[in-house]
């Protein structure tokens, strides 16, 4: 019987040898994942002693069994015996570190970081700081570019002999003059988290030399890591160092020849305005705003574009309606005629945002102009940015000095000849609603709403729907019976059956918003007599309708009108109708 039971314990680790060796991938792709419950099943000792071993020695894999694995053992301390065997799984995290597919390594590096956590510190320094090292004198690129993520999950829980070490920076900074780019590329995108890590003298004495290096890397894939390294750096000094050790720097890589350098800039531009405060804004980073987004490159004045709101909230308050006037509206006249379509939509999504920095006069005189300029452009997706943040400018101005412009704007956007920009238009609707007020609308947008019912496009008709919905929320029960309701129930006797579906659509929805009364007495007999279209579709949908708008009428009603009504579709010949009816009587319990 003690033979059998041993044989017993064998076994899930004779079935996830088979199975990794299985031909079929998925099949080994599944095991790694059942690894828990298998060295459940083993138990921390023989986890510890045969799966890890096993693992670490046998798989040479596809890589997406590599990353499950990967990603796995991040999971494992617990299944190893706790945090005092957590080193045990550093030897096949290792070799997954190693290997040639970028997402593997990134997730065993992910997975060491997370249990470099629950080595205590003398393990820390015994098992994993030995290997952080290996994997930084590796043969491979590969092994040493995953070596530059381990250092700042390292460093700081190490002794200050083993910390003395580290800062001679041998390792780290051998992998910053790396030959290969790819390592300098992953040391320059982990530079500002290892300084973060270290004491204010080493990042000036050590960490800055480095950075100075990689921003001046031949490489541009390098030097605009290095541009966020410099962003986090700038954090981590006092204001009097920042002007003679980083800016230097910055204002080199603002001009770079390179415009993914470039963009790098522009995009990272607002951390590095709170990173290097007033003074610096204004001597240094104002000019170099000015110059991204006048940028010869449309990426680089795209990013920059948007990040005019931003830049401008965080401008000193003392000079910041002067700076903005003065400098940087300018900019933003010409980019709003740019000739790509992408920096001027860039722009349309933020500038709508000035109005509130710059006040009512100001926007009256000098941003009016330029939100009609963009209501007009040929570009549906500028108009459409302008129009989904008209809230900023009502708040400043009120809508009225919009509204006239913005009516053919918006014309333009429902009958667009591409679907998603009415979809987009239909979603704003609510809004606008709600801004230009009950008369505008239904002077002006009613028809609109309207006629996205009979869309072709079943998307559009669906949003249609929803939107009447929010729209009776606004305006309420009564707006709804007098604007609404007729035209929606006039729908029915459309010869299009797609049309009389949506009439059924529209009800559903506006049952709950417009309440018993309205329902019972204007849209109730109206599925009443849908119920006798020659479509089947239609009928199924009465049937479906009935159940949806049940809950909101009285239970005289239920019994004595819409039972009726469910009981004969529940014996028509159509089988969905059927089906469906009988639904409905069960879950209403009519019964």
């Amino acid at each position: 019987m003690a033979g059998a039971d041993s044989d017993d314990s064998l076994y899930p680790i004779a079935v996830l040898i088979d199975e990794l060796r299985n031909e079929d991938v998925q099949l080994r792709l599944n095991s790694i994942k059942k690894l828990s419950t298998i060295a459940l099943a083993l138990g921390v000792e023989r986890t510890r002693t045969e799966l890890l071993p096993f693992l670490t020695d046998t798989i040479y894999d596809e890589d997406e069994v590599l990353l499950a694995l990967a990603e796995q053992l991040g999971n494992f301390t617990m299944l190893v015996g706790g945090p005092e065997y957590v080193h045990c799984l550093l030897p096949p995290l290792e070799s997954l570190a190693t290997v040639e597919e970028t997402v593997v390594r990134d997730k065993a590096v992910e997975s060491l970081r997370k249990i470099s956590h629950e080595h205590s510190p003398v393990d820390l320094e015994v098992h994993f700081e030995p290997l952080v090292k290996r994997l930084a004198s590796g043969d491979w690129f590969t092994s040493r570019t995953s070596a530059c993520g381990l250092f700042s999950v390292c460093y700081p829980r190490v002794s200050s002999t083993v910390k003395a070490e580290i800062h001679t920076f041998l390792h780290f900074r051998t992998l910053c003059s790396d030959d290969t780019p790819m390592v300098r590329r992953a040391a320059a995108s982990k530079l500002g988290e290892f300084a973060k890590v270290l004491e204010l003298e080493y990042v000036k004495s050590d960490i800055i030399s480095l950075f100075t290096a990689l921003a001046s890397d031949e490489q541009d894939s390098v030097r605009l890591l290095a541009v966020e390294a410099g962003v986090s750096i700038a954090t981590l000094l006092p204001q009097e160092d920042l002007e003679a050790l980083v800016m230097p720097t910055l204002r080199q890589a603002a001009e770079d020849k390179s415009w993914r350098v470039r963009y790098m800039v522009a995009d990272k531009f607002s951390d590095l305005q709170k990173a290097v405060g007033p003074e610096i804004t204004k001597n240094d980073l104002v000019p170099a705003f000015q110059n991204l987004l006048k940028d010869c490159e449309a990426e680089v004045r795209a990013a920059a574009a948007n990040k005019v709101k931003e830049f401008c909230e965080n401008l000193p308050e003392d000079s910041r309606e002067t700076i903005i006037m003065t400098h940087i509206l300018p900019c933003v006249k010409e980019l709003v005629s740019d000739t790509n379509q992408h920096v001027k939509s860039a722009l349309a999504s933020v500038i709508m945002g000035l109005s509130t920095i710059l006040g009512k006069d100001n926007t009256i005189e000098h941003l009016l102009p330029l939100f009609l300029a963009q209501l007009k452009d040929e570009c549906p997706e500028v108009r459409l940015n302008i129009i989904s943040n008209l809230d900023c400018v009502n708040e400043v101005i009120g809508i009225r000095q919009l509204s006239q412009s913005l009516l053919p704007a918006i014309v333009e956007l429902a009958e667009d000849a591409k679907w998603r920009v009415r979809l987009a238009i239909i979603e704003y609707m609510p809004l606008l609603a709600g801004q230009l007020g009950v008369e505008f609308f239904d002077e002006k947008l009613n028809s609109l709403c309207m006629a996205w019912l009979v869309d072709h496009v079943y998307a559009i008709r669906e949003a249609a729907t929803c939107n009447l919905m929010k729209l009776v929320e606004k305006f309420g029960a009564e707006w709804a019976q007098n604007t609404i309701v007729p035209k929606v129930l006039g729908m029915a006797n459309d010869p299009n059956y797609l049309h009389r579906m949506t009439t059924l659509f529209c009800i559903n929805a506006l049952s709950e918003v417009c309440g018993q009364e309205i329902t019972t007495k204007h849209m109730l007999p109206v599925v009443f007599k849908m119920s006798n279209d020659q479509v089947a579709n239609v009928r199924f949908n009465v049937a479906k309708s009935l159940q949806k708008i049940g809950p909101v009428l009285d239970s005289n009603c239920l019994q004595t009108e819409v039972k009726p009504v469910l009981e004969k579709l529940a014996s028509d010949q159509d089988m969905d109708v059927k089906y469906f009816a009988q639904e409905a009587i069960s879950v209403l319990s009519l019964a």
